[in-house]
């Protein structure tokens, strides 16, 4: 137990405020998530798109993926593409989370 007559003397030596604050600059940003990136479209271009569109385009921009679990050798339909408008929203909602 630190006596009450000491205790302005370490008031004074820990600056909790800049330890707090350098913490937060080391923090990790959040991952975005495709549900983020359909939500963002919906709001701001008002139409959904599939997954698989938004899979698509980080693939042709050549950005990190991660391998699905739930993953298939084969497709049982081939695959759509998206719209030019579509991509042109996907860029932008990535562009929006800072991803590229």
């Amino acid at each position: 137990m630190i006596p009450l007559d000491n205790l302005g003397a370490f008031r004074n030596k820990l600056p909790l405020n800049n330890i707090a604050l350098k913490a937060e600059a080391y923090k990790p940003k959040p991952r975005t998530t495709y549900k983020m990136i359909q939500d963002y479209i919906v709001e701001k271009h008002s139409f959904n798109v599939h997954t698989a569109y938004i899979a698509e385009v980080k693939r042709s921009l050549g950005l990190p993926m991660f391998d699905a679990p739930n993953a298939v050798e084969t497709l049982k339909s081939p695959r759509k593409h998206p719209t030019p408008v579509q991509v042109d929203a996907i860029k932008d909602a990535l562009t929006y989370f800072e991803v590229i």
